[in-house]
């Protein structure tokens, strides 16, 4: 569930630093898995359960990155695996979920998404074992603050924030602050703040 966490966030921050637009000037069609090519099916098997049913831009962002698949090193062909069969394993209302979070972080200031990118930098240089700690302590976390401790179906399924009155260790001298509780955002790691809620 923890990995589920982490490939979500690593395709949000995909779909961050990703220079391609989506939303205008695209072909209408993108081609079927059918009329894909050979390496092109193979850089894509991940996906060819759904590809017939992905948008056409979204079709055309998976073949631009077919196109440079064979310049990519090792790590990062496999890094593109693992973010295609993560995604496919994702329950479409997680898929919704991911989705949104994404567009919530487009919307954020541009301090906020520095932050978050500094955050990411910070938590894939960090060795193995204390990202794997990181990971158990968010699911721990989650787990923890489900109403009756039970876990959600999934982490990235978000609930809406909600305060909680945390009296200072004096309730004689001083007044109780609201806290906002993290329960229902995405889990960053290093403590990165949750991206800001949008009022229209």
């Amino acid at each position: 569930m923890a990995r589920s966490l982490v490939a979500a966030v690593a395709i949000a921050f995909g779909f961050l630093l990703s220079p391609a637009s989506h939303s205008a000037g695209l072909p209408l069609q993108q081609p079927s898995w059918a009329e894909l090519g050979p390496q092109q099916r193979e850089v894509l098997l991940p996906l060819s359960a759904e590809w017939d049913r992905l948008e056409p831009w979204r079709r055309k962002k998976w073949l631009g990155i077919v196109d440079r698949y064979p310049a990519m090193g090792v790590e990062e062909q496999a890094r593109i695996q693992r973010r295609m069969k993560d995604w496919i394993a994702l329950a479409p209302e997680e898929r919704k979920a991911v989705r949104e979070k994404y567009k919530n972080i487009q919307k954020a200031s541009p301090e906020f998404k520095e932050t978050l990118k500094q955050k990411w930098q910070e938590y894939k240089e960090l060795p193995d074992e204390e990202r794997e700690k990181l990971k158990a302590e968010a699911l721990k976390a989650k787990t923890a603050t489900k109403p009756g401790g039970a876990a959600a179906a999934h982490p990235l399924v978000a609930a809406k924030p909600t305060a909680t009155i945390v009296p200072p260790p004096s309730a004689q001298t001083a007044t109780p602050v609201a806290v906002p509780e993290r329960s229902g955002s995405l889990a960053l790691p290093l403590g990165a703040p949750s991206v800001p809620a949008q009022t229209q």
